[in-house]
């Protein structure tokens, strides 16, 4: 373990981690934040679960779950991530990849994982203040580009063909005037069509409307 002179340290491997930041994560008294690409990003067996152990002492703690859509494709996550929000923390998804893999812990301790290297990653624990303020503010940016996992799975609607062909186009980002063409049908139909499945699928964007479309399985 190395140190420098804002007593931020750098841990080497998951097991180091565990070891070291467990207290760390025990100690979260008001809020507790985590970015991650899946909720199985641990490779070291029982690493997910010491840490989820170290924290049930403290239940009252508000806890931000953010995870890549990766999660989406895997059914034993998405189960996962929902009874986790089911049972208290607030659990969102990104529409792609998580940045950076991170958790801050009561805004005043932040551990950024490292790119995977030699078999193992690097964490770094940052306690300096602005650098934590700066991680904490991409994490609520990154947060509110994101949805609810209720919100991506809750039953999918019955939809004919057509309306699945629009949004697979609105997955794809296309522009109403190619789209309108490739579905043979005016562009005032189209876009009504949008609003109406929009609202069917309760997505305040064409795209929120496109992800949870892809979450419930209604576009490849």
């Amino acid at each position: 373990m190395s140190s420098n002179v804002d007593q931020n340290v750098v841990l080497r491997g998951e097991r180091e981690l565990v070891e070291r930041a467990t207290p760390l994560f025990a100690g979260a008294r008001e809020e507790f934040v985590c970015a991650a690409a899946h909720p199985r990003t641990w490779a070291l067996p029982g690493a997910r679960e010491q840490i989820v152990a170290a924290r049930r002492g403290h239940p009252d703690v508000k806890a931000y779950k953010l995870y890549g859509s990766e999660a989406l494709a895997d059914d034993s996550a998405v189960r996962l991530l929902t009874d986790l929000a089911g049972r208290g923390p607030r659990v969102r998804i990104l529409d792609g990849p998580i940045p950076h893999e991170t958790i801050v812990v009561d805004r005043r301790v932040a551990v950024i994982a490292g790119p995977l290297a030699s078999g193992e990653r690097e964490f770094t624990v940052v306690r300096t203040p602005a650098v934590v303020a700066g991680i904490l503010a991409l994490f609520w940016s990154t947060w509110r580009a994101a949805t609810e996992v209720s919100e991506l799975t809750a039953p999918a609607p019955a939809l004919g063909e057509q309306s699945r062909d629009i949004l697979a186009l609105l997955a794809e980002g296309m522009k109403d005037e190619a789209a309108c063409r490739r579905l043979g049908i005016s562009l005032r139909t189209y876009r009504r069509r949008v609003a109406e499945l929009m609202e069917l699928l309760d997505a305040e964007s064409r795209f929120q409307a496109g992800l949870r479309a892809r979450s419930l399985g209604l576009v490849p």
